[in-house]
């Protein structure tokens, strides 16, 4: 017999070769061009906390997310760099460490900035044998670990938001407060809607009708499954925010917007 061959136009060997008659390239392009932006942004902003006395990262009720929670040196060691002199130095590796295991991320960096294959049925650069989880996203299974500081980083930041409602002078909604309440339901959404959340409250059973716990656990992890549909969606979202909501309160701090009182 004659080895089946697919015709011409339909061979997908060579970077970026596909039958493909959509827009595939759109996905790749706008996610590397985005991660790409928050990266700078994140690293410029951490970097740059602003002076001792009039941080940019904090004003009035208003705290930024990157600096949450807020660990403050009263003298860092003459050895320590000064660039790195930084609170956000404390607290990023947390969230940062929860996206970057992130099942998700791995699609999204695989096909944005390794082109290994830069979409579903189009050519990549070079053939290869899959390793799956034994290559250098071994990394991955840390995921299940950065899952539990992330958790915590939720409930750190919804009393971040709630703060953000009490001014000096009592109970106010600046706009400021609805920015700070809004990140953190978006964070929630990301972590909750994780797969190693969905695990954590369904995972490792055999029989979801063997008990009244087995059965109540089978109810939550279907929520959390609804949730994991849109995971792709509340990583963007989310990390958008997050990089918002710093913004915002960096301009509010250094005079250049007016934070309006609401109420």
């Amino acid at each position: 017999m004659h080895k089946a061959t697919l015709p011409k136009e339909l061979e997908t060997t060579g970077l970026g070769k596909t039958a493909r008659k959509d827009k595939w390239l759109f996905e790749p392009l706008w996610t590397g061009l985005g991660f790409a932006i928050f990266v700078v942004y994140s690293t410029w902003g951490a970097l740059n906390p602003g002076p001792a006395g009039h941080p940019y990262y904090e004003w009035g009720p208003y705290l930024s997310p990157f600096f949450s929670p807020l660990f403050l040196v009263k003298a860092w060691p003459d050895w320590w760099p000064k660039i790195l002199r930084t609170p956000a130095l404390f607290v990023l590796w947390a969230p940062l460490g929860f996206r970057a295991t992130c099942y998700y991320f791995r699609k999204f960096f695989y096909r944005t900035y390794l082109l290994d294959p830069p979409g579903c049925a189009v050519g990549e650069a070079r053939s290869h044998n899959y390793k799956g989880e034994k290559g250098f996203f071994i990394y991955q299974n840390l995921h299940r670990w950065f899952l539990y500081p992330a958790v915590a980083l939720v409930i750190i930041l919804f009393y971040d938001g709630v703060k953000a409602f009490f001014f000096a002078d009592g109970f106010g909604i600046g706009v400021g407060s609805l920015v700070l309440i809004i990140e953190p339901i978006l964070i929630a959404l990301f972590t909750f809607s994780c797969n190693s959340f969905r695990h954590l409250v369904g995972g490792n059973l055999d029989c979801y009708s063997c008990s009244f716990s087995n059965r109540a656990r089978y109810q939550v992890w279907g929520k959390v499954s609804l949730l994991n549909r849109n995971h792709m969606f509340w990583f963007w979202i989310s990390l958008g925010w997050v990089g918002f909501s710093d913004f915002y309160v960096r301009m509010v701090a250094m005079g250049i917007w007016t934070d309006w009182r609401i109420l």
